[in-house]
């Protein structure tokens, strides 16, 4: 695994024989050499799973735009006039939870864009052992002009056919819409997709080459870096196999840092029990008053309406953006959590890196209204920064037209990287088979010569 010569064994001036150090001689190689099974057996255990991660998510950099192109009558809403307002979205909510007394409509958005439906995702109804009952429509869809029920869903179900197509195809990207424990089972292998990033990467660095004695000239060669800048580049008439491992390895190179930004948001997603340990050790997070507070027996309503809620919402976030020295972009919801008994409203502000959604949150109780915390969404602690980027990246919220296609395109590398990688590895163990064959067949041939 070394290039140039090896080692020279000539006595010294002392007249001793000198020897490589271990180090150089023997640990390094070996080193590579088990990089290579760990590179190799990740990639064989990850490839069905990436393959399908990267084209599904090829497909999801346009999730909303293709969700809207299928389903129009769910998705856009005609004011009956020109001169039509969008009614108020707390009367919106009282619609719907009429229309569905089974279920809970608890997140109000708060911004409605014109000639759209209006979105409500419904939970159910606190049991007495504390669990949620499952609606048979989670995801609701309003006309903001006249309150009307324009369509419903189960979001993923593929059995309602079309209208839930890209969220089918969105649970197949993160849990093969299998369910939870598929969605653990693609947090590790994003996991050892991680670990597999760096792996692969050392692999492309060019093995040290071994010094020479003193005793001995040098052969003048390329550097170190120069022998690197090959990895780099796709050769050109070298055969179908080199075209193949050329472009596994720099396409790897030229899009690592978003590859492992795919990986490790992925970990975010799937395997918060491996990322959060991991994050907080190595950088400030912000507490999360929703997950702190106590649950609350038997899910009563808050003392604090819906109106006094968003109303107490507004002078909160208002004071925090004093505070903290933002700007309040836009409303986002307004969401009560029953089991803790918090509101959480939401904006999107200067502090947001999505332009998709709003991140930027204050809590507060929803008897008394006395605030419970905050969350924002970078500035404020770097972890939860570093968080905010990995998402809005993964998920293409950031950059408009251009990094959706970007991210469609690396979608569709990183599933040919996965067909690739199996190729290679395919190659090399036929090569691995036909080389066993040929030295027991000379084996065999030494063999009945001898006793011949």
């Amino acid at each position: 695994m070394t290039h140039g010569k090896a080692d020279d064994h000539r006595p010294s001036q002392a007249g001793k024989q000198s020897s490589p150090t271990p180090m150089a001689a023997d640990m390094k190689p070996h080193f590579r050499q088990n990089l290579v099974l760990i590179h190799r057996w990740l990639g064989l255990t990850m490839a069905g799973f990436l393959l399908l991660a990267g084209c599904t998510g090829a497909v999801l950099a346009w999730n909303e735009e293709l969700d809207h192109w299928l389903n129009p009558e769910l998705f856009y809403s005609k004011a009956p006039t020109a001169a039509a307002r969008p009614l108020d979205p707390l009367l919106l909510r009282q619609y719907v939870a009429k229309a569905f007394p089974d279920a809970q409509a608890n997140t109000v958005p708060l911004t409605q864009e014109a000639g759209r439906s209006v979105i409500f995702w419904l939970s159910g109804r606190m049991q007495a052992d504390g669990t949620l009952s499952e609606p048979a429509n989670d995801q609701i869809f309003v006309d903001p002009y006249s309150g009307r029920i324009q369509g419903a869903r189960h979001w993923g179900d593929i059995s309602q056919g079309k209208q839930n197509l890209i969220p089918f195809i969105y649970r197949l990207h993160y849990s093969l819409a299998l369910g939870d424990w598929a969605g653990t089972v693609f947090g590790i292998i994003a996991l050892l997709w991680t670990v597999d990033c760096f792996a692969g990467a050392w692999l492309t660095f060019p093995a040290l080459q071994r010094k020479s004695t003193a005793a001995l000239p040098t052969k003048a060669g390329k550097s170190w870096r120069q022998r690197w800048a090959v990895s780099w580049k796709i050769r050109r008439g070298g055969g179908s196999y080199k075209l193949i491992f050329d472009w596994h390895r720099a396409a790897s190179l030229w899009l690592w840092a978003m590859l492992l930004v795919l990986a490790w948001s992925s970990v975010s997603f799937n395997l918060p029990a491996v990322y959060k340990p991991v994050m907080q050790a190595l950088f400030v997070s912000q507490p999360e008053p929703g997950l702190q507070a106590a649950v609350r027996p038997g899910g009563q309503a808050p003392k604090l309406g819906w109106d006094a809620a968003r109303t107490r919402g507004r002078a909160l976030m208002t004071a925090l953006a004093a505070r903290k020295g933002f700007v309040i972009l836009e409303e986002d919801d307004l969401s009560y959590d029953a089991r803790s008994g918090l509101y959480s409203f939401s904006t999107r502000s200067s502090l947001d890196v999505s332009r998709r959604w709003g991140s930027t949150l204050v809590y507060f109780d929803g008897d008394s209204g006395a605030e419970r915390g905050a969350w924002l969404p970078t500035t404020e602690a770097s972890g939860d920064t570093i968080r905010s980027w990995l998402t809005s990246l993964h998920m293409a919220a950031i950059g408009g037209l251009p990094y959706k296609l970007f991210i469609m395109l690396l979608g569709l590398v990183v599933g040919s990287l996965s067909v690739t990688g199996v190729a290679i590895w395919w190659r090399k163990r036929r090569g691995r088979q036909s080389q066993a064959r040929a030295r027991q067949q000379q084996s065999l041939t030494l063999q009945d010569a001898e006793q011949g």
